[in-house]
């Protein structure tokens, strides 16, 4: 078989391979809408003979009917179930959206579950079928247009590979057309990576090992063969499994991310050893597109599905990655390889309007022959047309051939007109914007269409009396300082262009002029014009054999410098105009970087009252996204309350101030801000909206509350001290002869009861007396390396007999290894034993009491009940002394004495610590204490 022949059966193949594959394609997409396959949300594996439920979809109908991890498939709908296949035929009997009765065991426990099916989620296949039709289109393209390309052949049989393992998606039902799908997909899906690893082998150029062993190329394919015959196997030996399934298509998935890779790894090896700028170029662009392409497809999804996660939106997304590949190829294949793209095209077309034209004649003979023979020899049945289709073939090939000469000779008549291609170059050059990019782009043209190995191009470097300076060129060394006068001096010969044929001999240029002109070697200079001016000059020497050009291609030439003039004066004024974006878009960001940078929020809003602009600070104030307030009115973001003060100080003139606003915000939380209201206006004071600066001075208020309560509990605390050293003295003096009028009334019971009442009542208010000195003690106290989990635990060791009465269980997160914090246990002792007594009192029908510790940037510790709460009229008075809510104890509880708190808020402060508080009534109290490490206590 010759060469033609054989490019022709190669052609006819993969035409009729790629109708195959389209019109398969195409009917599997129908089958696969018209039936939907009945799913329950539930991953079922077979473990011990029954399928256990491995994985639940949260918003699936398994998890709605109640189905668990780790249950048990006994049977369904009545019909006992113990592998995958038998599972998969009982719900494609029940259908979609029909309930079917799971019968589950949970822990021993029969119980049955209604499931509703739902339609399987195929979403990914829609996103496979995009991929495979990128490859299908890229292939057709590049075929048509450059199938004489080296590797285009091959490229478009990987494309058409590709497009069967992605586009072929098996219903389930399993029938022969089902089945045909199936391996069909199973076999493109091994043969695609070794296609594509036995491509870069040998694009654009074959390996230098490749071409010494070229048995090494068929190793590419021996792991999909054995894939491929383990699959077979599978399918005909093997047990049908939900584990085999996932573990066939891991390992497929696994070869073929890796056979990609080696690809990848490959491309980059021969970017980084290619010699040639054309070579270059095409595995530069190759090589980065298929990392592209590879790279997160491998990361985020089969990287995680080797790892056993079900595809999620996020993974489904990354395939789109894969139409990189075939984009990036095809336009290697073609973009890098001479400029007969046109032709090649026009020459695939009229190819193939000859085939449709001889496939009707062939058919019009067929017919026109039967109907001769059946008029001239009736009754003869199908004998008339048997005859037909035997004459018309004999005389197929004769008038293919006639139709193929004429074709060819119409074809060939009109040879490659590059003159013509020049000049539509030409015309399309103010497409071009980058004066770089446009002047490499006009030389490469050149010196290949023209033939010609030297060219450069001088532009002026300002106005018309600016000189000309080399700016770029092609076959020349770098000149140095030239004298490039001569280009702009006045010559009494027409403006056409200036020619030298001997550059070596120009008497009639100056001294410095005829030095660059010979160093420059170049024969021709073209002006090139814009607006009546020379912007440049085009400079061309002899042909790679020697000759001038022709007076043909100086008039293309000339032709030619118009428009590169106006593509040069488009270039910079574009060059121009992005320098002025440029600026304005730095001088834009440096105004949004103040506006984003300033600790106040800041919000724009237009006449209408729409949010316009919404800075970092709004962000994080509010807790709202910017991209969720742009746009929105007013009304719709902010509270009520919020909105009604500001229309209400918007219609006043000039700055309007809300001060201490309390903003709710849409995280729940309440934020104290000074609101000023100022309309925006322009230059010239026309107001374009409303500009609303939010300054948050909630820490402000908190500090300033804070500070307001060390305060008084400075003065209280010095009163306390003069009134508790007073009382002491004759609270001892009761004490005493209290205690000896009782030794002395022993057998008096009614007067010996008065008497020890009377003790009880003296030693409380000694108690009292106490906790005041104390709350007023302005003596240093010994600190040192204290560890917080230490004193928390000797506390809970002394309170243990108390909470085990008291029916409350103690939960403790203590974190091991936490950094010591400067402080004295003894007093540290006291905070944690008043916090855990009032957390008992909250609780006393029992309950939980949690203590944890937390380490970081500061040493935090929690304590939290599940008591009856602070009502929140007495949060802000909790620390204030003498404050107690225990004025009517129950049983088993002490009268309080309202000095607990206020003793350990000065403790805390003492440590240069922080106490809050956060208490719904009826969900317990939180207390949070924040202490910084290696720091040095303060006197309060």
């Amino acid at each position: 078989m010759n060469r033609e022949s054989q490019a022709r059966f190669v052609a006819i193949l993969l035409f009729l391979l790629t109708v195959a594959a389209v019109v398969f394609a195409g009917f599997n997409f129908e089958k696969e809408r018209d039936s939907a396959v009945p799913d329950d949300g539930v991953w079922w594996v077979e473990h011990n003979g029954r399928l256990v439920a491995d994985r639940v979809d949260p918003a699936g109908p398994g998890a709605k009917a109640g189905i668990k991890i780790d249950d048990q498939l006994f049977s369904v709908n009545g019909q006992e179930i113990k592998t995958t296949p038998g599972l998969v035929r009982q719900l494609y009997n029940t259908g979609v959206w029909s309930k079917a009765t799971y019968s589950l065991i949970r822990h021993s426990v029969t119980l049955d579950s209604n499931v509703i099916l739902v339609p399987a989620d195929r979403s990914l296949n829609n996103w496979l079928r995009l991929i495979a039709l990128i490859y299908l289109g890229i292939g057709v393209y590049v075929l048509l247009r450059r199938w004489t390309a080296p590797g285009s052949t091959h490229f478009y049989i990987f494309c058409l590979v590709s497009f069967v393992a992605y586009s072929f998606k098996y219903t389930g039902k399993l029938n022969d057309f089902d089945w045909t799908i199936y391996w069909s997909n199973i076999v493109a899906w091994v043969l695609q990576p070794a296609l594509f690893l036995h491509f870069v082998l040998t694009f654009p150029e074959k390996r230098q090992f490749v071409r010494q062993r070229p048995w090494l190329l068929g190793l590419a394919y021996l792991p999909g063969v054995a894939l491929l015959g383990r699959h077979i196997m599978a399918l005909r030996l093997a047990q049908a499994s939900g584990h085999l399934r996932w573990d066939m298509d891991r390992q497929e998935m696994a070869y073929g991310a890796l056979l990609f890779v080696v690809a990848a790894a490959v491309l980059w090896d021969s970017y980084r050893l290619a010699r040639t700028t054309i070579l270059r170029q095409q595995l530069k662009w190759v090589t980065r597109g298929t990392i592209l392409a590879i790279v997160p497809y491998t990361l985020f999804y089969v990287v995680p599905y080797l790892m056993g996660s079900l595809p999620a939106t996020g993974m489904k997304l990354s395939v789109l990655s894969l139409g990189l590949l075939p984009l990036t190829f095809g336009y290697a294949i073609f973009r890098y390889r001479l400029m007969d793209v046109d032709l090649i095209f026009k020459r695939g077309v009229v190819y193939t309007l000859a085939a449709a034209t001889v496939v009707g004649m062939y058919f019009a003979l067929v017919a026109g022959v039967a109907t001769l023979v059946q008029m001239r020899q009736p009754g003869r049945g199908p004998v008339p047309l048997i005859l037909a289709v035997v004459v018309t073939a004999l005389l197929f090939d004769p008038v293919r051939k006639w139709i193929q000469d004429h074709v060819d000779q119409a074809f060939y008549r009109t040879v490659y007109d590059y003159r013509r291609t020049l000049i539509e170059f030409g015309r399309e050059l103010g497409s071009e914007t980058d004066l770089n990019a446009l002047l490499a782009a006009v030389l490469d043209r050149l010196s290949r269409t023209l033939a010609v190995d030297r060219i450069a191009i001088f532009l002026r470097s300002g106005e018309e009396a600016e000189p000309f300076v080399l700016s770029k060129s092609v076959g020349m060394n770098p000149m140095g300082k030239l004298d490039l006068t001569f280009l702009s001096a006045p010559r009494p010969e027409p403006a056409g262009h200036m020619f030298f044929e001997n550059t070596h001999q120009v008497p009639r240029e100056t001294a410095g002029s005829q030095d660059a002109i010979a160093r420059l070697d170049l024969n021709y200079y073209i002006p090139c014009r814009a607006q009546q001016k020379t912007v440049a000059v085009l400079g061309l020497g002899k042909t790679t054999k020697g000759d001038y050009l022709s007076s043909e291609d100086m008039e293309l030439l000339e032709t030619l410098g118009g428009y590169l003039g106006i593509a040069i004066q488009n270039g910079r004024l574009y060059a121009s105009l992005q320098q002025k974006v440029a600026e304005y878009e730095r001088l834009k960001d440096f105004n949004e970087n103040i506006v984003e940078s300033i600790n106040v929020g800041v919000m724009a809003l237009d006449m209408e009252d729409r949010i316009e602009s919404w800075n970092a600070q709004m962000e994080v104030m509010y807790a709202l996204p910017r991209w969720q307030a742009i746009t929105q009115p007013v009304r719709t973001i902010f509270p009520a309350e919020f909105v009604e003060e500001f229309y209400r100080v918007r219609q006043n003139a000039g700055i309007n101030n809300l001060y201490k606003f309390r903003l709710q915000t849409p995280a729940g939380e309440t934020r104290t801000v000074n609101v000023a209201i100022a309309p925006l206006v322009t230059r010239t004071f026309q107001v374009i909206g409303r500009l609303v600066i939010m300054d948050d001075i909630t820490e402000r208020v908190e500090l300033e509350g804070q500070l307001s309560q060390a305060d008084k509990l400075s003065s209280i605390g010095l009163l306390a001290a003069g009134v508790a050293h007073e009382v002491n003295t004759p609270l001892a003096v009761i004490s005493s002869y209290t205690q000896m009028l009782a030794k002395q009334l022993q057998g008096d019971p009614q007067k010996s009861g008065l008497l020890e009442k009377i003790t009880r009542q003296t030693f409380r208010a000694s108690e009292i007396v106490s906790n005041l000195l104390n709350f007023s003690r302005t003596s240093g106290t010994e600190f040192a390396d204290v560890d917080i989990n230490k004193v928390i635990t000797d506390t809970l060791a002394l309170l243990e007999h108390q909470f085990k009465i008291a029916k409350i269980q103690v939960q403790s997160e203590l974190t091991a290894g936490i950094s010591p914090i400067q402080g004295n246990p003894g007093r540290l002792q006291q905070v944690f034993l008043n916090l855990f007594l009032n957390a008992k009192d909250a609780m006393p029908g029992g309950g939980n009491l949690n203590v944890a510790t937390t380490n970081g940037e500061i040493v935090s510790v929690r304590v939290s009940d599940t008591g009856s709460g602070i009502a929140p009229e007495h949060i802000q008075r909790i620390y204030d002394p003498f404050f107690t809510t225990k004025t009517a104890p129950k049983e088993g509880q002490k009268r309080g004495t309202g000095l607990g708190l206020s003793v350990t808020y000065g403790i805390i402060q003492e440590h240069a610590g922080k106490i809050r508080v956060e208490s719904n009534p009826g969900s317990g109290t939180t207390f949070a204490l924040d202490f910084p490490l290696n720091r040095k206590g303060v006197h309060v």
